[in-house]
Formats: C-alpha cells, structure tokens, sequence
C-alpha cells in the first residue's frame, strides 16, 4: 500500500477544497489512491470543488499571452459562473498562468476526454511497434506488448493534455490542482473550456535554439 505523505494531503486538499483532516482520513481509508480518495470526499459530502464541478459556467475572460519578440501568441477562454468572479484579481491571474503554460508547454488538448479515439490508437501501434523491435519481447503476444506499452500511452497522454501538466511556474501542481484550488477558494465552478496557439514559422524548417519552456521562464522571471 503507497505511503500516505504530506504532499500527497497537500494536493488532495487543493483539489478538493476539503479539510486537511478528511484529507489525511481519505488517503488512508483509500491506500493512498488519489481517484479514490477524491470519490471518498465527494460521498462524505466534504469536496467542496468537486461539488462545484457541475454547476454551469458561461461567463469569464478570453486571454492572450504574447511571448517575447512575438514570436508565440496564444488565446484561451476559462469559464466561470459569473461576470463578479470574471473580474477577481485570482481569476484573472489563474488565466494568465494558463495562457503562459499553453505558450511554453505547447499541449494540444484540455483534457484527455478530449484525445481523439484515432489519436490515441495511432500512438499505441506505434509504442508497440517500437516495443517489438525490443529483442526482449520477441515472440511476444499482441496484448502482452499492449500491457507493457500502458505506461507509455498514458505518460504520453498526460504531456498532451493541458490539465496533467505540471506548473511552469511550480510543477509540484498540475494545472487541474491549480484549477481545483481557486474552485475551492472563490466558491464557484471554474474550467479552461478552449485554447488556440500559434508559433510563428510553425511547420517551417528552422534553428533549433534555447528550450522554449526556459525561455518563457525567463521572459516570465521565473529563473
């Protein structure tokens, strides 16, 4: 059973909204198993944010965020439930941050909801083309080479979609715990609904230069 760590009762907590207490209880009672620990706050009544999720949220902001030179420019629409929260200085921020971790981590997705059923299944004929190419799964079955190539299709998942990604600007919190957070700190549902990125000569041979994470790190004085 993985060990129950104050990280793990800080993260649950921002996601959550829920006491550090209940927490703790529901890692516990759960071995650790953060999916579970959430369903266990949710029927106690006691995860705030996840009891917001549901609620409808049609207003908000379009942001942008243009990198330095304009080199990379980017537009993102976060919804909330009203023109009040719309206007509160966290929300605001929160869209900035987005907008910036869309820039410098370049995800294609929200969610991983949002992944293509193709998308998905293209990645995987080529995890596991790869892996028989490993001598040490030769003559190995078809299901077995789709078991071993699990973690790679879902650690591929997670670096496509915006909510999995780590902060750029303290990639201990994903943007859905950073999400989750503000949820339990203004009281109202919040979600990035869309986003739009362009980098200019996309597509177009170029210069490998600096990466570009650390350059907007930089830009954002961040290192």
């Amino acid at each position: 059973m993985a060990e129950v760590t104050a990280t793990l009762i800080k993260d649950l907590r921002e996601r959550t909204g829920a006491g550090m207490a209940d927490c703790k209880k529901a890692l516990t009672e759960t071995g650790a198993d953060m999916d579970k620990a959430i369903d266990f706050l949710r029927a106690k009544g006691l995860a705030k944010a996840a009891k917001k999720a549901g609620r409808e949220a049609t207003e908000g902001l379009v942001t942008s965020y243009i990198h330095a030179g304009g080199r990379v420019g980017v537009l993102v629409e976060v919804n909330c439930e009203t023109d009040f929260v719309a206007r509160n200085e966290d929300f605001i921020q929160f869209t900035k941050d987005v907008a910036m971790q869309i820039a410098a981590m370049t995800p294609q997705y929200v969610s991983q909801s949002e992944i293509p059923a193709e998308v998905a299944e293209k990645e995987k004929s080529v995890l596991i083309a790869k892996a028989k190419e490993d001598p040490k799964n030769a003559n190995k079955p078809e299901q077995v080479l789709a078991k071993i190539t699990e973690g790679q299709i879902s650690k591929w998942a997670k670096e496509i979609c915006l909510l999995d990604q780590p902060f750029v600007k303290d990639p201990d919190k994903t943007i859905e715990a950073l999400q989750q957070a503000l949820i339990a700190k203004i009281g109202e549902n919040i979600k990035i609904r869309r986003f739009v990125r362009f980098e200019l000569g996309e597509g177009l041979e170029k210069k490998k230069g600096d990466d570009f994470a650390t350059e907007v790190a930089k830009a954002a004085g961040l290192s």
